[in-house]
């Protein structure tokens, strides 16, 4: 059957603006200078056509003639080979076989669409570049022109007469004699197989095994692997814990705790005293026990939120890793109760600095420039194509996250009340919706539990996946009809360990049969375990009862989406997987979720001891506030993030309120952003975040109270009701068999408990990522590794009765008051003014809960007058950075008078540069003023006013007579503007 191949070129009037950005990538990546690359990209189609109809379909399907020309041909012949100029050196780039291919799978679906008789497509890139001598030509394939973990290089003419993806499958069972091996064949197995149990694990299932008197197959172990990796089952967070660390403010005398479950004990412990506060009022619907956290919305709706992370495979193959960590978490609402529609998505990210000298990159690294553009392009594309509104998120720097960036993705959607149950009935079908198996994925729940190491691009290259958006829309699209017609009992997604997670999970309580070989696959040749453990994207399992398969499967059909039975749930307690009638895997429901052993770990946390922060006269003076101010703005964390937020689409669905940019020119940083999920209602979600790596440094209880302060008052900034605010953890950590990067950990956790019961704040979901270091070899020899630094994301969704009494942050009308809300204190430790002069020590920012709790309500009832025009939270930079921010956001300016704060803290830079938590700089109307200043007196909040709002574009601050700071917004703002400005 012909292989042609299809070339695509800009035209000869265009530029070939791929080619340049290729080019300017290399230069960036320290890899050559000044080489010039001619970009083509393609297809290979194999089918009965033609010429005329392979020309036809190029022209017409696949590229536009006016701005395109193409180079149609069988694949192989010279005239696919012809360098378009002096460039000598061909080079080709495509998946590797069974990466999957949504482009190609799109193309393929709309040639038959068009009559074409095609058989299979598959993308190609192709780059012409100089001659280069073959050890630079193969760093710029590695490092700029391919991934290793998903796409084939091959250079010079691609000799290709077919396109095969797989062989077929010829059944064998396997049988693992794992009953006679000693520990260390034990751990050998653990390792080798990817399955990353620990010893006393194995050791658990060769006593189980012995009991059974037989060997598990191949697909008992991987089920069970799946099972209890950390990714599925949290077990170090929700382990036996001993804890010794200080006491919350560090005293001497220390902490001492014992746990059985230190997950349940923390988080969930507050969120259930919480609600028993709440007692009738309670506003929790369902927490910890799906995929996502249910809260009350109005009387038709309840919200749900998740956020997940996926590093792992986004350290391998960033667009990827995002691409499905988007697409994974969307699924989560989509498999709450009865399945919740998604109206927002958010994101955070963590990288190394993206001028990373590429000369110093650990082997197996790759460049920070290279996986935060993948990473950003991953999210933006399919948020954008599944038609959800990307509005809120972050992106932090650190060197530490050079071997692992962090990738935090959430979801939010609103769900029918009476729908946020779910229950399996005995004999329902297991079905199958959406897209097909594939062998990506395999090992993706185990692989994200275990340590990244120099090798781990190529041992497990498999556990990333690619995902394809369109079939997603068009699941969620099925999914949510079949909802709304009864069609299923319940639903889940087929995320991390695949159908062993899903049918695992849904079966529990009553047991499943599972018919492997009904599993629609992208290709030939997968075995049966790899069937079961795959993570393929875009599919979800159902539970539907029989009389209702034949009207879910003629709406799946109607819609182009695949629904297929693949199993039954049956009351026998045991999961038993079958293979074209074989029994291949038959496992106690009991064994495979309780029967893990509990992780026993001692946990001892050592905060760093306090010293004074020296700050040297000369950076006191207005020059070195200026100065200071510049290198804040300009600095990678605080700088704009414009280059990443308009690549995504925030107005889809046209419920977005308080977008992510805002003022005049919508180029200020939003501190929250609201949402309306019902167009023809007035109420609304707000979402927001917080985090401080840099506070972890000095003690993690302190960074994670301040995490939460930090998103509560982003939210209650723009309007949101402090009474109603659910917050999500997610904490990312190093190597928690450490006692002492796990103590870390529970400090944080007990810190969370505290902060959360005394704001009425509950937890409603949350995920943890554990292992998150990177090892490798130098070259003298020595292990080194790279461990993230502790960091804890804390997502929040709050609400607004009335969207339009939001307010935003960008100054208003000159003549304004402007007032800081909350207590200064000299904290200064793990500050910007810190980083940027690069002085150590100082005190980190701490957390006053009760009068946090009066500051947030004073704040919102403030804001429920009217009397406020503008409110900004004071974070990173402090109330320096916050002014400056509120200025150029405005395009005005400001007269302030900082005298009482310089007061408080006993100096002019510590009032402008301290980073103290719950505090608020807010534009009141100038009639208002007086009302405004009673409303906190009677509230016991602190309120100074310190000037007004000015039509000249410059920031001036006294402290008295003395003049401590001047700058030029505009000036500021170019600043701030400039570092990401891609």
């Amino acid at each position: 059957m012909p292989l042609w191949q299809i070339d695509i070129y800009p035209a000869e009037t265009q530029a070939d603006r791929d080619g340049q950005r290729i080019s300017e990538e290399i230069h960036e990546l320290g890899l050559a200078d000044d080489v010039q690359v001619t970009f083509a990209r393609g297809y290979l189609v194999q089918g009965d056509l033609n010429y005329e109809a392979a020309q036809t379909m190029a022209q017409t399907m696949l590229a536009d003639p006016i701005t395109e020309r193409t180079v149609v041909a069988l694949a192989g012949q010279d005239t696919l080979n012809e360098p378009p100029g002096d460039q000598a050196t061909l080079v080709y780039v495509l998946p590797k076989p069974g990466v999957m291919d949504p482009v190609a799978m799109s193309t393929q679906a709309a040639a038959r669409d068009a009559g074409l008789a095609v058989d299979s497509v598959r993308t190609i890139r192709k780059y012409w570049l100089p001659e280069l001598e073959p050890q630079r030509l193969e760093q710029i394939c590695r490092r700029a022109l391919s991934n290793d973990a998903i796409e084939q290089v091959v250079v010079g003419p691609l000799e290709m007469d077919q396109l095969d993806v797989g062989s077929g499958y010829e059944f064998e069972k396997i049988v693992v004699p794992i009953r006679e091996l000693d520990d260390a064949a034990l751990e050998h197995l653990s390792q080798s197989g990817q399955l990353y149990l620990t010893l006393v694990e194995m050791q658990t299932i060769a006593a189980h095994f012995r009991e059974l008197g037989r060997d598990p197959t191949d697909i008992e172990l991987e089920s069970i692997a799946q099972t209890w990796s950390e990714h599925c089952s949290h077990k170090t967070l929700a382990g036996r814990i001993a804890y010794r660390g200080p006491g919350p403010d560090g005293q001497a005398e220390g902490d001492r705790r014992q746990y059985d479950n230190m997950l349940k004990e923390t988080i969930f412990a507050a969120t259930e005293q919480i609600r028993k506060t709440l007692g009738d009022g309670d506003w929790c619907v369902s927490v910890f026990k799906d995929n996502a956290g249910v809260v009350t919305f109005d009387d038709q709706y309840h919200a749900c939120f998740k956020v997940e992370t996926h590093n792992h495979p986004s350290a391998l193959e960033p667009y990827g890793g995002a691409n499905t960590g988007i697409g994974g978490v969307i699924r989560d609402p989509l498999g709450t109760g009865m399945g919740a529609k998604p109206v927002c998505n958010t994101d955070v990210f963590c990288f190394a600095p993206p001028d990373t000298d590429p000369a110093s990159l650990p082997p197996g690294v790759l460049h920070p420039r290279r996986v935060i553009k993948g990473v950003v392009e991953g999210v933006r594309d399919y948020g954008n194509r599944m038609g959800i509104p990307t509005v809120n998120g972050a992106v932090y720097f650190d060197r530490r996250y050079l071997g692992n960036p962090l990738v935090y993705c959430g979801n939010a959607g609103i769900i029918p009340v009476g729908m946020e149950d779910k229950q399996v009935q005995p004999d329902d079908y297991i079905v199958a919706l959406g897209g097909r198996t594939g062998r990506d994925g395999i090992h993706g729940a185990t692989f994200s539990s275990a340590e990244l190491t120099s090798e781990s691009e190529s041992l497990s290259g498999g556990a990333v996946q690619i995902g394809n958006a369109i079939t997603e829309k068009m699941v969620a699209d099925v999914l949510l009809q079949a909802r709304d017609a009864g069609l299923y009992n319940a639903v889940t997604d087929c995320g991390a360990g695949g159908f062993s997670s899903a049918v695992g999970e849904m079966g529990e309580e009553i047991g499943a049969e599972v018919w492997l070989e009904k599993a629609p696959l992208k290709y030939e040749g997968l075995s049966y375990t790899e069937i079961w453990i795959s993570e393929a994207q875009e599919r979800m399992v159902l539970s539907v009862p029989a009389d209702k398969w034949d009207r879910l499967r003629e709406l799946a059909e109607s819609e182009g989406v695949e629904a297929t039975v693949i199993g039954k749930f049956v009351p026998t307690g045991r999961l038993q997987l079958q293979y074209d009638g074989e029994t291949v895997g038959d496992l106690s429901m009991q064994f495979l979720h309780d029967g893990r052993p509990p992780v026993i770990r001692d946990a001892v946390y050592h905060p760093a001891p306090e010293s004074e922060l020296a700050i040297a006269p000369e950076l006191s003076s207005a020059e070195a506030h200026r100065k200071t101010l510049e290198k804040i703005l300009g600095s990678l964390n605080v700088a704009s993030k414009h280059w990443v937020i308009r690549q995504y689409d925030h107005e889809v669905q046209g419920g977005s309120v308080v977008k992510p940019l805002v003022g005049p020119l919508c180029d200020g940083p939003g501190d929250a952003a609201v949402v309306r999920p019902r167009l023809e209602s007035r109420r609304g979600l707000v979402f927001s975040c917080g985090m401080n790596p840099h506070y972890g440094d000095f003690d993690t209880y302190h960074m994670a109270t301040s995490a939460i302060d930090e998103a509560v008052r982003n939210a209650v900034a723009v309007g949101a009701d402090p009474q109603r605010l659910a917050i999500l953890d997610n904490f990312c950590w190093g190597y928690t068999d450490r006692a002492e990067t796990l103590g870390s950990l529970v400090r944080a956790a007990i810190a969370c408990q505290d902060l959360a019961v005394a704001l009425g704040t509950p937890f409603i979901s949350g995920k943890d990522s554990l292992n998150n270091e990177f090892s490798y070899v130098d070259e003298s020899g020595e292990k080194q590794t790279i461990s993230i630094p502790p960091s804890l994301l804390i997502s929040a969704m709050g609400q607004v009765a009335d969207v339009r009494n939001c307010v935003t942050m960008d100054l208003k009308k000159p003549g304004n008051r402007v007032y800081l809300i909350g207590d200064t204190y000299r904290e200064l430790g793990g500050s910007h003014f810190a980083l940027v002069r690069e002085l150590a020590g100082g005190h980190v920012p701490q957390v006053h809960a009760q009068q946090a709790a009066k500051t947030f309500a004073a704040v919102h009832a403030a804001i429920q007058t009217g009397a406020v025009r503008a409110c900004h939270d004071l974070s990173e930079g402090g109330l320096a950075v916050a002014a400056a921010e509120m200025a150029f956001a405005g395009a005005a300016g400001m007269e302030l008078d900082i005298a009482a704060v310089a007061e408080q803290v006993s100096g002019a830079t510590e009032a402008l540069f301290s980073e103290s938590n719950t505090r608020f700089l807010i534009e009141v109307r100038a009639d208002s003023a007086g009302a405004f200043e009673a409303q906190f007196a009677d509230a016991g909040v602190t309120c100074l006013p310190l000037g007004t709002v000015t039509a000249k574009e410059t920031l001036t601050v006294r402290a008295g007579e003395d003049l401590v700071l001047q700058a030029e917004t505009q000036r500021l703002k170019a600043i701030w503007q400039s570092p990401l400005d891609w």
